[in-house]
């Protein structure tokens, strides 16, 4: 039976949710650049410095916390983690709409990391439980779709909240849904097919099997430490860090960085900030597709990131003289970062067990998050400090240099030889 004959429903009874979820933990994540770029900075007395920690400190919360929340969502349940979740950062992204000074929205900013903190892993966990080999690709990128789609929305609705209402209104008006969505996902989620009523009883042996044809083929690993000391999980771990600091250095600065070098009022900035995203979500769906449909991983990673690489370098060629070419480039580093996200995370569970790919995409997924604290503070830092953001293309141009070596210094086939393979490879 092939993975498409699998229960095909289970596309559109999961995908939309695990989009929808995502979606609003990375609304309340990002919004903060727009905060940055409409006045926050002036309104609360923050340096240019400072507001480079603040907006940091998210990937710091976020950092610690990851492990922790992969192993509840492995041994115990992904449904109720998420819950909780969605209430707690919603009600953290709402109440960073009325603080008053710059210890609360510091700390706001740290908590409402250690509560997403475990969204990533326990959703990949979760598609792991729902998806095979096969499929895992494209369903890993419709779950981190919820990135670009939500900044393409976001950019456009929060330039007008903005323009409307003041930096206040955007946090609490953005904060509100998650808190309202935890009811439906609480209602509408369950963690494994077995517990559904709307899957017959074939279609849920015919996933079991599947499964468990897919882990049997994958030598064991007894423990987290062994799984950690993998010459792969290192390697992804170090290139997910140098990989992030590209991605949130661009996703929190971009709207200072257009506004500044155009000129353009917050609404306009908005629309401009949007375009990348939607190049991104083209370029992620195409990329993914064509991952699972050829069984190759790293081949989908590592040319875009160098892509993105060169096309940070050329808009630091330019300078800021050339704004419109620079931004076009802006627009293809875009896409060319977001592109190999749902290939990327298919890597782990095919190398991996069951039992211990969680707590290894969790140690990955924290790398990012710490290289995520490095882009966004190191960036907006450089922003204020060098009044252009040439210095910070430069930067974020030789991180994912580094990411494509460290990916292509990953060999799944080699890896697949020594016993941590997937069925394709496993021969």
């Amino acid at each position: 039976m092939t993975s498409t004959s699998l229960a095909p429903r289970r596309w559109w009874a999961i995908m939309p949710i695990v989009f929808i979820t995502y979606s609003l933990a990375y609304l309340d994540r990002a919004n903060y650049g727009f905060a940055s770029a409409a006045g926050i900075n002036r309104d609360l007395g923050i340096s240019p410095g400072l507001s480079s920690l603040i907006g940091a400190l998210f990937f710091l919360g976020y950092f610690f916390f990851q492990l922790p929340g992969a192993v509840y969502a492995e041994r115990r349940s992904v449904r109720t983690l998420v819950f909780v979740s969605l209430v707690l950062w919603g009600g953290c992204a709402a109440l960073t709409g009325v603080v008053t000074n710059i210890p609360s929205l510091m700390a706001i900013r740290f908590v409402l990391g250690v509560v997403e903190a475990a969204v990533m892993p326990a959703m990949l966990i979760f598609i792991s439980n729902w998806f095979t080999k096969k499929e895992r690709s494209r369903a890993n990128t419709f779950l981190i779709l919820g990135n670009p789609v939500t900044v393409l929305w976001m950019s456009v609705v929060s330039g007008y909240l903005v323009h409307a209402f003041g930096w206040r209104h955007m946090f609490i008006a953005e904060g509100v849904p998650a808190v309202l969505w935890a009811v439906c996902w609480w209602l509408l989620v369950r963690d494994k097919p077995a517990q559904v009523n709307w899957l017959s009883d074939d279609e849920k042996r015919a996933l079991d099997t599947a499964m468990r044809a897919e882990q049997a083929a994958i030598k064991p690993v007894r423990n987290y430490a062994e799984a950690f000391r993998t010459p792969a999980v290192m390697l992804l771990s170090a290139q997910y860090f140098c990989w992030s600091i590209g991605v949130y250095g661009f996703v929190l600065w971009l709207p200072s960085i257009v506004k500044n070098g155009s000129a353009l009022g917050m609404v306009e900035t908005g629309w401009l900030s949007a375009v990348p995203y939607l190049a991104a979500t083209i370029a992620m769906l195409a990329a993914s597709w064509a991952s699972d449909k050829l069984d190759n991983r790293r081949a989908f990673v590592w040319p875009f990131l160098l892509v993105g690489a060169l096309a940070f370098a050329l808009s630091y060629a330019l300078g800021s003289t050339h704004f419109w070419i620079s931004y076009a480039l802006l627009v293809v580093a875009g896409a060319a970062m977001y592109a190999p996200y749902g290939p990327f995370f298919a890597i782990v569970p095919e190398l991996l067990p069951k039992n211990v790919a969680g707590g290894a995409m969790a140690l990955i997924n924290s790398m990012g998050a710490l290289g995520s604290f490095v882009g966004s503070y190191v960036v907006g830092y450089l922003n204020g400090a060098t009044g252009s953001p040439a210095a910070s293309y430069a930067f974020m141009s030789a991180a994912l240099l580094v990411s494509v070596g460290l990916t292509l210094a990953v060999k799944p086939q080699r890896a697949a030889a020594r016993g941590y393979a997937s069925p394709a490879h496993g021969k």
